[in-house]
């Protein structure tokens, strides 16, 4: 197809060909040489194309004119009927706003790279063994990984911890990291004062030094630079401050957070750092040489650590490496599921909006027919109608950009506020640039979406209909298409309800779990004991524990309290190597059993209500005298005892450093959290008492014990009872991480129950703008059948006939969208079934409720029209004709 001015364009240029042939046949006739002749004719040539490009302004100029004129004259027509544009731009503005708010989130969490230099250079370093493929990491391990391997250009290692501070005001806890000394160069952290630490200083017996962060740097040195070079007291032992670490610095992965303190690793006093089959805890993180891949970095992994398994047999058979990219390990792939679920179900009531606003601009296209029709008569093409019916809803799509953009702004801001503690990078959720592109680009897909369909259907009106005295407009097959839009909203909306229902039973079937214990009226928090207890003898230390537990016993309010060391079920876990008694020695860490350790005083297993299934619980005369003695739960009965007693059978704990007798039996206690599953789910657990720590323990014991205590009454006031009373024993020790234990359940859940709220809300969205649509629907059509029902009145038809024909139609609508949005959620919400606990992802019970629930809202729509067809007037609907 020919453009208007390429027709114009090519009609110019002959005309000067012909302007220039002509003036050269005239200077030769002058006598004008024919060479001279011919580079005049060239030159005046040139100006063709200053003709095509006159040709082009005048019809882009002509085209511009247009457009203004037609955006002038939709603000015209729009201001013109409030009504209809005031609903149009408000449903759209919440289906853009719902899209735009999630995207600012999913762009934040997910599309945007981590704010770190070549972050895809990153990854996290785990060390693998017997199924358990991301274990902490040996000291003496990381030490010969960062030495031997060839793929990284640096290698870090973190192990989150607490001191307790003194002599800066009153005692606190304050959170730490110790870390090794590549760790914040591999980040690209530049210290705001003083320096980073440097080679060698995370080696063994170094001078203690601390790099502290801005905050606690702003807190309690006021931001002075003289700060660098001062000691603080951590623990009771004082570390030279060498530099302050930026607030511009977050990060949150895994077992690192954000922290107060940050000290080498190497100057952790802890006994089992050197050995090398203790992984305490301690992750990794590793920075890949340019042009090296996570692949060729995990082969080289696999060399070195086989050779580590050859040289040290005993401790490294079976110990491999897991390398992951950094943001996988940020962000999560629960996460990501959970987000990219959301963000299809708001894509769902986005969609459900257009079509809505398609809807409205087919009935407002109806009532224009006339102009159309008029505007056809006097020579407008199909084009140009389309044209002005796209700019409108153009016009309409940027409106409701604009609000919907306005209410993403605040609804970012709510999430930054409200998924803080729920969601990684959390911090990192804003409007930008791609957020605005975002909106712009789905406002413009709304613009075209919404209007093209209307726009097409109408730009060929019937002239000698349309423009007939009382001609209806949209009759017949048009009718039909908006019919075919309610029911692709009915099917979205089913769809979106039964992911909100699937959500909504997962979460009811989780807070059924029984977790293994009773949570309720139960306090958890930890201590810190004085830092003069730190270098305490081991006797010592167990005298001050149990003065500690007789004094949270003693708290008015209280009905018991106990202490723990390690494990907090669904909050925190620790592990235990061991092996049956009679069975040999096995030669290397591979060959060991794993279960999860719990260290707890005589009455912990009483207090929190974990059944006694078989034996005994401890008692006080389990103590540091007495033979060692374990309790074990159910998995472990059976995992490895099968249908033996294990009742005075003894294991070998190699951490522990002793053989223990199996003397009682209790319920499992669902250590990762209420929908735990597989291998997990299925580890097992035993119970060592706290008194029987080996003396090296029980000084490790004393930098943070836990405690439970249950109480009667508010939670808050039993917790500062409890903190006043430890502060009158000695002000130094410190009480923090303060929660109960159905908060704790709480916080297990908080991802489920988010995805949960966010899913009713689109959900509730959607029913709504379908319910509207069907409504709007049902209402046109018995305008349009105005003088027929009142012919059929006329004639002997009953209301109740009426109603029933008109809920008919409607109903035949509903039962078209239910079963059309019953098959698509059929195939779509088995996408989802990692986010649902104790329900199939095709729930027939979940499915028929839904479909129930939704058509009788839809039917309720209907309800309103269908009765005011039934009390049609007959005289005055027949008074048109």
């Amino acid at each position: 197809m020919r453009l208007p001015w390429r027709k114009r364009e090519k009609e110019l240029e002959e005309e000067v060909r012909g302007h220039l042939e002509m003036a050269a046949r005239e200077r030769v006739e002058r006598g004008v040489g024919a060479d001279e002749a011919a580079h005049g004719a060239r030159r005046e040539f040139g100006n063709v194309t200053l003709v095509k490009e006159t040709a082009r302004d005048a019809w882009g100029g002509r085209w511009l004119a247009e457009l203004v004129e037609d955006v002038r004259y939709g603000f015209r027509v729009l201001r013109k009927n409030p009504g209809f544009t005031v609903v149009a731009v408000l449903t759209l503005a919440l289906g853009i706003g719902a899209n735009t708010a999630l995207f600012s989130v999913v762009n934040g969490v997910l599309l945007n790279p981590l704010p770190y230099p070549e972050p895809e250079q990153l990854v996290t370093i785990h060390e693998s063994k017997p199924n358990f493929d991301t274990g902490s990491i040996s000291f003496p391990n990381f030490r010969d990984w960062h030495k031997d391997n060839k793929t990284f250009s640096q290698m870090a290692v973190t192990r989150t911890f607490a001191f307790t501070l003194t002599g800066l005001g009153e005692a606190e806890q304050v959170q730490a990291q110790f870390v090794s000394t590549d760790f914040f160069p591999m980040l690209g952290v530049k210290p705001t004062a003083g320096r980073l630490f440097v080679e060698g200083e995370d080696e063994f017996d170094r001078s203690p030094i601390a790099l502290i962060s801005a905050g606690f740097w702003n807190r309690k040195f006021g931001g002075s630079p003289d700060a660098v070079g001062k000691a603080i007291a951590l623990d009771g032992r004082s570390y030279t401050i060498v530099g302050v670490i930026p607030a511009s610095f977050k990060l949150r992965l895994g077992y690192f957070q954000t922290s107060d303190v940050y000290v080498p690793l190497g100057q952790w006093s802890n006994p089992f750092l050197r050995r090398r089959d203790a992984g305490l805890g301690i992750h990794g993180l590793g920075r890949l040489k340019p042009g090296v891949t996570i692949q060729q970095a995990r082969s080289d992994m696999a060399r070195v650590t086989e050779h580590l398994a050859e040289a040290f047999p005993d401790q490294n058979k079976g110990i491999g490496a897991t390398l992951f990219p950094m943001k996988d390990g940020v962000v999560g792939g629960s996460v990501k599921l959970l987000l990219l679920t959301l963000l299809a179900a708001v894509g769902f009531v986005l969609l459900i909006a257009c079509v809505n606003v398609a809807n409205l601009l087919m009935v407002r296209s109806a009532g224009r027919a006339r102009e159309f029709a008029v505007r056809s008569a006097l020579g407008a093409g199909r084009g140009r109608i389309i044209r002005q019916l796209l700019t409108e809803s153009l016009l309409l799509a940027l409106a409701g950009g604009g609000l919907g953009l306005l209410l993403a702004a605040w609804g970012t801001q709510l999430a930054q506020q409200r998924l803080a503690s729920q969601l990684p990078r959390a911090a990192e959720i804003g409007m930008d640039w791609k957020v605005f592109a975002f909106t712009a680009a789905i406002a413009l897909f709304c613009g075209i979406v919404f209007g093209l369909a209307p726009a097409l259907r109408v730009s060929r009106p019937d002239l000698r209909e349309s423009l007939k005295e009382g001609g209806r407009g949209l009759v017949g097959g048009k009718q039909r298409f908006r019919e075919v839009l309610v029911v692709a909203e009915m099917a979205m909306a089913l769809v979106l309800l039964i992911a909100a229902g699937l959500m909504m039973r997962s979460v009811s079937a989780l807070w059924q779990v029984n977790p293994g214990f009773d949570s309720r009226g139960l306090l958890t928090f930890s201590i810190s004991l004085s830092p003069t207890m730190r270098d305490a003898k081991p006797d010592a230390i167990r005298a001050a524990l149990r003065d500690i537990a007789d004094k949270l016993a003693a708290t008015p309010g209280v009905r018991g309290a106990s202490l723990s060391w390690g494990a907090v079920p669904l909050a925190s876990d620790d592990e235990d190597l061991f092996w049956m008694e009679g069975q040999p020695k096995p030669q290397a860490t591979h060959d060991m059993n794993w279960a999860i350790s719990y260290v707890v005083q005589e009455d912990y297993l009483q207090l929190m209500g974990i059944a006694l299934l078989r034996g005994r619980f401890f008692t006080a005369q389990d103590n540091e005298r007495a033979s060692h003695v374990v309790v074990v739960d159910d998995v472990f009965a059976k995992k490895y005892f099968g249908d033996q007693d294990p009742i005075g059978k003894r294991i070998v704990l190699e951490i522990k450093g002793g053989v223990a007798e199996i003397v009682g039996i209790v319920r499992h206690v669902n250590q990762w959290g209420l929908d735990s599953d597989g291998q997990q789910a299925l580890r097992a657990e035993l119970y060592f008492p706290y008194m029987q720590l080996p003396d090296e323990a029980m000084r490790l014991s004393a930098n943070g014990t836990g405690a439970i205590v249950r109480f009667d009454g508010d939670g808050q006031g039993t917790a500062a009872a409890i903190r006043a009373g430890l502060k009158a024993m000695n002000g130094d020790q410190v009480m923090f991480s303060v929660q109960t234990m159905e908060e704790i359940i709480a916080d297990s859940l908080a991802a489920r129950r988010l995805s949960m709220i966010v899913l009713v809300v689109f959900a509730g969205l959607a029913v709504g703008l379908a319910s509207l649509g069907i409504y709007g629907v049902i209402s046109y059509i018995v305008g349009q059948r105005t003088q027929e029902i009142g012919i059929r009145m006329a004639l002997g038809a009953r209301p109740g006939d009426v109603l029933a024909g008109v809920l008919g139609q409607g109903a035949k609508m509903v039962s078209f969208g239910v079963a059309i949005g019953l098959l698509s959620a059929f195939g779509l919400t088995r996408l989802m079934a990692k986010l649902l606990f104790g329900i199939s992802a095709t729930d027939p019970v979940t499915f028929a409720a839904v479909a129930a629930f939704l058509s009788l809202v839809a039917l309720a729509a209907c309800w309103i029209p269908a009765r005011r067809a039934m009390r049609v007037d007959p005289i005055v609907a027949l008074r048109y004709e």
